[in-house]
């Protein structure tokens, strides 16, 4: 091994001691580089949940500028992707870091202070409340009506509640009004639009479209749910076509 090699091998068993234990435990698709680099339509709403006890949080888009990616990271170009928090205890990345590409049921991580990832039930639910309500105006405009905000802030509640609480019996027992969680888990909001929020939870009734999602997670930073592009699907499902005609061929 030459002396530069033997920098390079340095080099990234750094970068893994690193990275790996702020991903630690996920099922990794690929890899983002993001930073949180400001808001699409939201607002401001109090939250007891998620570690927080009445606190004032901002609810909405979090625009979040890609610059590099591995794997399925690579499915969003370079650029402004919009996504919602999923992780009530962390801070969002300030500057670029590294985040593992994972499928929704994967996250938030760490999984202490819930006790698991969210697990495939509540990912459902989600992915129909994106399929159903989700506006990408919320992401693309530059000025957001007073409408927008309240309907992406009612969404970030309803994400939360979805995280939260336990699963009730029915999507009707849905309430961002009302804490239903034993213990120290649970959610409940203020000063949203808790009756949007709770029509558009109440509808769930795993009849409506979903949407592809991924949940971009670190240890040590706040998560977020994203879509994957449209074309990026079409690509994705064509790539496993083509393997699978090479398969049979052989």
């Amino acid at each position: 091994m030459t002396k530069k090699m033997f920098r390079l091998a340095i080099v990234l068993c750094v970068a893994i001691v690193l990275v790996v234990p702020c991903m630690a435990g996920a099922a990794l698709l690929g890899t983002v580089e993001i930073e949180h680099t400001g808001y699409g339509a939201k607002g401001t709403l109090e939250i007891w949940g998620g570690g927080r006890n009445g606190t004032n949080v901002q609810g909405g888009v979090y625009k979040l500028t890609k610059t590099d990616g591995t794997g399925q990271g690579d499915i969003w170009p370079e650029g402004v992707l919009g996504g919602f928090c999923i992780d009530l205890l962390q801070v969002s990345p300030r500057y670029s870091t590294t985040y593992g590409v994972v499928m929704p049921e994967e996250g938030p991580k760490p999984i202490q202070f819930l006790g698991s990832t969210m697990g495939t039930e509540k990912a459902e639910y989600i992915s129909e409340l994106w399929g159903r309500f989700f506006d990408q105006a919320w992401v693309d405009s530059d000025h957001f009506t007073c409408q927008q905000n309240a309907e992406a802030e009612a969404f970030a509640a309803a994400i939360w509640e979805i995280v939260y609480e336990d699963l009730p019996s029915s999507p009707s027992q849905w309430d961002v009004k009302v804490d239903g969680t034993d213990g120290a888990l649970g959610f409940r909001c203020k000063n949203a639009d808790t009756t949007l929020a709770n029509n558009w939870l109440h509808a769930l009734d795993g009849t409506g479209p979903k949407a592809d999602l991924r949940a971009l997670v670190n240890d040590c930073k706040q998560d977020y749910i994203v879509a994957v592009p449209e074309p990026a699907t079409i690509a994705l499902l064509g790539f496993g076509a083509l393997t699978l005609f090479r398969w049979r061929k052989v």
